[in-house]
């Protein structure tokens, strides 16, 4: 005879596991980051607990050598800075050795600087929207159209400078030479082209439900911490602050045209995407305008320049709105022909500041996308 057994439910005993926050290197050779970038997650699980971000891994001491070297000499050190915005950061170089010397450049010579630095402005824009695609996880569909666009910028600057980066075109007192005969119809051929790439970018993103659902409420920043951690530029608007340079301190010739400064409302990744889109518009619309308003003849270098620059013993510092927010350049000059001080204001450091307080409480994987936000250039951050 068998014998019968009652079975009984088992009794669930809680107990509490510990757990170890686990620290994950991202960088500075890593698909996810932005150039020789690093940054160190604490995690627990999914979720990043803190972060620590290393730079100076492409410091190169670009504000030192520019000690060493003449007022014109040091120029080429501002392409290689944001390298992905050259013609902006040459710009501010040459405003501020301008001011420093009592130098004015020609109106046709400002009207040319505007406009490169607008399609500058928007080269760069496309090269954010192309890597953040990827990021988001368009692959290379999004890469590929954006720099499609960018080819024909670059095209344009080669036209006129010999090159497609590291320009060296700007000159303390005006321009290099004069720009290639057909300046201006390729300029508003390349205008409409542009508008055109740029609605085919937003109709393959910006609604995208993908899109949507990675980077809407991810990484917020209030306007208030934006203000108090210094940010600028297109990360500034996105998070309220309609606050633009070209209108608030208006420089060259920007009061001259009519615009209008895009900002968000929510200051997520989505809204620092849709400002960068709204930007290119807008450069768009400021060079069709300088196009149609710039003098047909007139020199583009200014008369009696001397051999040697050796401004009066004074200071300035000259700020301007790059495509990543507010390029300054600090000098001090002692009477030399070299600057006793240059500093540069590297809108990207500054940015990069928020990164912490933005990435904390999110997962590894929006991390990602939050970095790709911010749209740094590691060549401006370390110098």
């Amino acid at each position: 005879m068998a014998e019968q057994v009652v079975m009984t439910e088992p009794v669930a005993v809680e107990r509490e596991f510990q757990t170890v926050d686990m620290n994950i290197n991202m960088g500075p050779q890593h698909p996810s980051t932005h150039g020789v970038f690093r940054m160190v997650l604490t995690v627990d699980g999914e979720v990043v607990k803190d972060v620590i971000p290393y730079i100076g891994y492409l410091h190169r001491g670009a504000e030192k050598l520019s000690e060493s070297l003449d007022y014109r000499g040091s120029l080429g050190f501002q392409d290689r800075t944001d390298y992905l915005a050259a013609f902006c950061n040459e710009w501010v170089h040459v405003n501020a050795t301008e001011r420093l010397a009592g130098i004015e450049a020609p109106e046709r010579a400002e009207y040319v600087r505007l406009i490169l630095s607008e399609l500058n402005r928007v080269l760069s824009h496309l090269m954010f929207a192309g890597a953040f695609g990827t990021d988001v996880g368009f692959f290379g569909t999004a890469f590929t159209w954006a720099f499609k666009e960018r080819e024909l910028i670059q095209d344009y600057f080669e036209a006129v400078t010999g090159d497609r980066m590291m320009y060296n075109y700007f000159r303390v007192g005006g321009l290099a030479w004069e720009p290639h005969e057909t300046f201006v119809e390729d300029g508003h051929w390349l205008v409409e082209r542009l508008r055109a790439g740029v609605e085919d970018l937003d109709a393959l993103m910006t609604r995208n439900e993908i899109m949507i659902a990675r980077c809407r409420d991810v990484g917020l920043l209030s306007a208030e911490d934006a203000v108090n951690h210094g940010v600028t530029g297109p990360m500034l608007r996105a998070s309220g602050v309609a606050f633009d340079l070209r209108v608030d301190e208006p420089y060259s010739i920007y009061d001259r045209f009519e615009w209008d400064i895009p900002v968000g409302d929510r200051g997520d990744v989505y809204d620092r995407f849709l400002v960068r889109m709204e930007e290119m518009r807008q450069s768009l619309r400021i060079v069709e305008q300088a196009l149609d308003q710039m003098p047909t003849s007139g020199p583009v270098v200014a008369e009696g320049l001397p051999t040697r620059l050796r401004p009066a013993p004074a200071e300035i510092y000259q700020r301007q709105e790059g495509p990543r927010g507010e390029y300054g350049i600090y000098m001090v000059s002692d009477g030399s022909d070299k600057p006793w001080r240059m500093k540069v204001r590297s809108p990207c450091f500054h940015n990069l500041s928020a990164l912490k307080q933005m990435t904390i409480g999110s997962y590894i994987a929006d991390a990602v996308i939050i970095l790709g936000s911010v749209d740094i250039v590691l060549g401006e951050v370390d110098r």
